[in-house]
């Protein structure tokens, strides 16, 4: 039976973290208790932080680099909103859901441990668990007593530990990478920085380059040369931010020999130039 056309928002939070912790602590500028209506649906290229969505019952439904997957409840769905993503409820049965927009250290790095760029939806968490440590951080967004930002940060701790031993106990940190794909995928993580090809690529699988390609499609909704870009583009972003190098050297580190097709491809997935999301991400540091 379908539900109302409307969003529900039992709780709606909305913080504003303190300058100094955000280098320190995983922080919560907004969080909430949904229960979806038939029109719920939010699409963008590009917003701050982490979402961890918690699906209590329903469905719902992501789309990441153009391959759609579903979530049920008991489903964890993890979206870095730094990159484009949309997601929403499945009109039959919408969804009710907790979740947490989240900032912090390293994030993205843990993220890509979890695959969560190719497999956002994390089965088999811990529920009991999952919706106390939720509830928990509820109550803390609205405390602003002193000790209150080391007590979310050791929540969300908690959310992303849960995410850990979800993945760990299905058996494989990347559950819908099938296995041919495997070798090639760490290849292109490792040396990202290297020459690859499909011809290339496809032996390290053991294919050849049709079959691989098309296995590759299907698995990541776009070719291996596409991924590729966009984890040299992803390595480019974190040099960008984190350290002082030209511009020209970032591109030649991660694997493109000239600085205008870099800036091109940079500003293709991104939005933005190499030196406008490098003035964005220092006037965020010291903001």
């Amino acid at each position: 039976m379908a539900g109302s056309l409307e969003n529900i928002f039992p709780v709606s939070l909305y913080a504003t973290p303190s300058p100094a912790y955000r280098d320190v602590f995983y922080t919560v500028p907004r969080a909430g208790h949904l229960i979806a209506g038939q029109k719920h649906h939010i699409k963008r290229n590009h917003f701050p932080g982490h979402e961890l969505i918690l699906c209590l019952r329903g469905k719902g439904w992501t789309r990441i680099e153009g391959r759609l997957h579903k979530v049920e409840p008991g489903d964890l769905l993890w979206i870095n909103c730094h990159r484009p993503h949309e997601h929403g409820a499945v009109l039959e049965e919408p969804w009710e859901v907790y979740w947490i927009r989240t900032e912090g250290p390293r994030l993205a790095q843990m993220a890509e441990l979890l695959y969560v760029g190719e497999s956002p939806v994390i089965r088999g968490v811990d529920m009991e668990s999952a919706r106390r440590i939720y509830c928990e951080l509820f109550g803390l967004i609205s405390d602003e007593s002193p000790g209150s930002p080391a007590r979310i940060h050791a929540q969300v701790a908690q959310v992303l530990s849960l995410a850990f031993c979800a993945r760990q106990q299905a058996g494989a940190s990347d559950p819908e990478v099938p296995r041919s794909l495997k070798r090639p995928v760490e290849t292109m993580k490792m040396l990202y920085f290297e020459r690859h090809t499909v011809e290339s690529l496809s032996q390290i699988a053991g294919l050849s380059p049709t079959h691989f390609s098309r296995l590759f499609k299907e698995a990541f909704g776009t070719s291996p040369i596409d991924w590729l870009r966009r984890e040299r583009i992803s390595q480019a972003k974190r040099r960008l931010a984190d350290t002082s190098d030209d511009i020209k050297e970032i591109a030649e580190q991660v694997g493109y020999n000239d600085r205008y097709f870099f800036s091109k491809d940079f500003k293709k997935h991104t939005g933005l130039t190499p030196s406008q999301f490098r003035t964005l991400e220092t006037d965020r540091s010291l903001s």
